[in-house]
Formats: C-alpha cells, sequence, structure tokens
C-alpha cells in the first residue's frame, strides 16, 4: 500500500478517470452499435453527427486510439449513405 498523502491522492484520483473513461467508451459503444440498427436515413444521418463528436472526444482523451476512430467514422459515414 502507499505510504505517501500524494499516492494515496494519486490512487484516489486515478480510479475516478478509470471509471469515468469505462462510463464515456461504453456510452459511446452504445451509441454505434445503435446507429449501426438505424434503418431511417434521416434519422441516422441526424444521430450520425453527435456520434462522431463522442468519437472525436475519446480520440482527444486518449481513451481510445486516433486511428480506430477515425476508422469506425469512416465505416459508419458509409454505412449511412448506403442507407
Amino acid at each position: 500500500m502507499a505510504n505517501h498523502k500524494s499516492a494515496l491522492k494519486r490512487i484516489r484520483s486515478n480510479e475516478a478517470k478509470r471509471l469515468r473513461n469505462k462510463y464515456q467508451h461504453k456510452t459511446t459503444r452504445n451509441a454505434v452499435r445503435n446507429l449501426r440498427t438505424i434503418e431511417d436515413k434521416k434519422e441516422a444521418e441526424g444521430k450520425l453527427g453527435s456520434v462522431i463528436s463522442m468519437l472525436d472526444k475519446l480520440a482527444k482523451n486518449n481513451i481510445i486510439h486516433k486511428n480506430k476512430a477515425a476508422n469506425l467514422k469512416s465505416k459508419l459515414t458509409k454505412h449511412v449513405a448506403a442507407l
């Protein structure tokens, strides 16, 4: 166990960040999954912007890799265009 006050604080803050990252990542994955199931093109185009924004935020905060975000955005855009 940690012996210093700063190390104890670091443990607490790391846990808080881990939980926040996990929540944001799971929320984005669910949004991507929901976008893929939408059949209506108008509705899909409306949700595409918010999903892309979520992916950009995850990539910016290093929760996911920037190339993974780019690949997901590309695939989702192609999927919506094909509806």
